[in-house]
């Protein structure tokens, strides 16, 4: 973010200055007091256990230059939280009166009018990406065709939140000359929220799936829920649908925006054929009017085409040939806990452990199936956040491994032994364990994993099973 003062800061959020100078400079925002990159503003989020504002001091004493409060309404009670939060510290209590306190209303909003403000100074396009599956990978391949033409700024990590949208807008530098944000959303009236924030002026739709169904009711209202990305984009602007979703390829857009369908179906607009995998990965023709393009990719699994498809089909938009920017996807190698693979002491690790859905787990178990090994072991651990049929939805897991036998499959959590049960009553060939730890996954994987195997980590990422994968590496490597 570029400097901003105070001033502009009160005139972004309608807010009160109680303490400091208007023409005090933040450079970055914050949401965590203990970690600061200097003249930040921290903004103290009001959670379900936890009130940041109790940590106002904390963040100053981390190199905070203002802060936003809620819960202070004049000079007087600035003074009274310093004395109540430095206590004896009479260096932190000097450091708290030097800062700049601003009051707001509620300090959430106060941040998505900050972002809101910040995107108003931007003249650059802003790409943006929502669905139930692969929004970060998608992500992650639109900005990876479009550095072909284009500096390129990306949401760091999933910052894709109410919170996490507004200070990636703010972010931007002004170097980027295009932008490719997520926005997701586990809420009704959440997505909306952040839309008017970003402005995006296209927009990518990647699938609508169950994940957050417990929240919104029916994969219905999760569509509903998620074209609210249109609010803000101008008239002119593009939803580019994934054809192969029926939910999505029946979607007419709001206020006579184009509808632009990409993915593997005859009907696309951008279209791949010929689709094979080699050695597990997948390599297919691109396809859109008269022109045809060869594509290799370079991570696993036939439903990374659809990725690819939407990211050509951006870049085409935005002006770069589908052949330059089909060689700048092909350097594109996979995403932190996203079928990252690496190999180990001889043992092939697919690291799959951010998260996971029915739809992606069934694709990573997949890729274990294409990529070479003596044997296949697979460590699954509960899908969250799939409403009345989850179970259901464990079983099918179960039912698709009997159809796709593997060697191994270790089962971690209650949900998780759903799958095991799909897999009886599938009458599956292959073997499986029920674990109720992740220090029982290890202990499992040390004495029994051996020079030669392959081995799918997939989950929930607050199943953690990116903690068994580290294991494996300190063990391996």
């Amino acid at each position: 973010m570029t400097g901003i003062t105070v001033k502009e800061l009160l005139e972004a959020t309608g807010g009160n200055l109680l303490h400091g100078q208007e023409d005090q400079h933040v450079k970055h925002i914050s949401l965590d007091s203990r970690k600061m990159e200097g003249d930040d503003l921290f903004v103290p989020i009001v959670g379900e256990r936890v009130d940041a504002h109790r940590f106002l001091c904390q963040a100053i004493a981390s190199g905070a230059a203002v802060v936003f409060t809620s819960e202070h309404h004049c000079g007087e009670d600035v003074k009274a939280c310093v004395r109540q939060q430095c206590g004896e510290n009479r260096e932190q209590e000097r450091k708290a009166l030097q800062a700049a306190w601003i009051e707001v209303s509620d300090t959430k909003k106060a941040l998505q009018d900050l972002g809101s403000f910040c995107r108003k100074r931007l003249s650059l396009p802003l790409v943006g990406i929502t669905g139930s599956v692969g929004k970060t990978t998608t992500r992650e391949m639109i900005a990876e065709a479009l550095s072909a033409g284009f500096k390129v700024y990306k949401t760091p990590g999933n910052s894709n939140s109410q919170v996490g949208v507004p200070i990636t807008i703010a972010e931007i530098p002004q170097s980027a000359e295009i932008g490719v944000i997520e926005l997701g959303m586990s809420e009704p009236g959440e997505m909306e929220r952040i839309a008017r924030v970003a402005r995006v002026d296209c927009a990518v739709m990647t699938n609508i799936g169950i994940a957050h169904i417990e929240q919104l009711g029916s994969q219905e209202c999760i569509l509903e829920e998620k074209l609210h990305i249109q609010e803000g984009m101008p008239p002119e602007g593009i939803l580019f649908l994934n054809g192969d979703d029926p939910l999505l390829a029946s979607v007419v857009p709001k206020e006579g925006r184009k509808k632009v369908l990409y993915g593997l179906g005859r009907d696309c607009d951008y279209r791949a054929e010929d689709l094979h995998l080699e050695e597990g990965y997948p390599v297919f023709t691109a396809v859109h009017g008269d022109c045809r393009v060869r594509v290799r990719l370079k991570v696993m699994g036939s439903h990374m085409v659809s990725n690819a498809m939407a990211a050509l089909a951006v870049a085409d938009t935005y002006g770069l040939s589908m052949e330059k920017a089909a060689l700048a996807l092909g350097q594109f190698k996979g995403y932190k806990g996203r079928q990252q693979i690496f190999e180990w002491g001889g043992v092939t690790v697919i690291d799959d452990s951010y998260n996971a859905s029915p739809v992606s787990m069934k694709a990573g178990l997949e890729v274990l199936d294409s990529v070479k090994g003596e044997r296949k072991i697979a460590v699954l651990a509960d899908m969250k956040e799939l409403g009345p049929d989850t179970e259901r939805f464990h079983a099918e897991i179960g039912a698709y491994i009997g159809e796709h036998p593997l060697d191994m499959v270790l089962l971690l959590g209650e949900l998780a032994a759903c799958i095991g049960r799909g897999m009886d009553a599938a009458r599956a060939a292959t073997p499986h364990i029920e674990i109720d730890s992740l220090a029982q996954a290890e202990e499992w994987l040390d004495e029994n994993i051996r020079e030669g195997d392959c081995i799918l980590f997939k989950g929930s990422n607050s199943m953690k099973l990116s903690e068994a994968v580290n294991h494996l590496k300190e063990t391996r490597s």
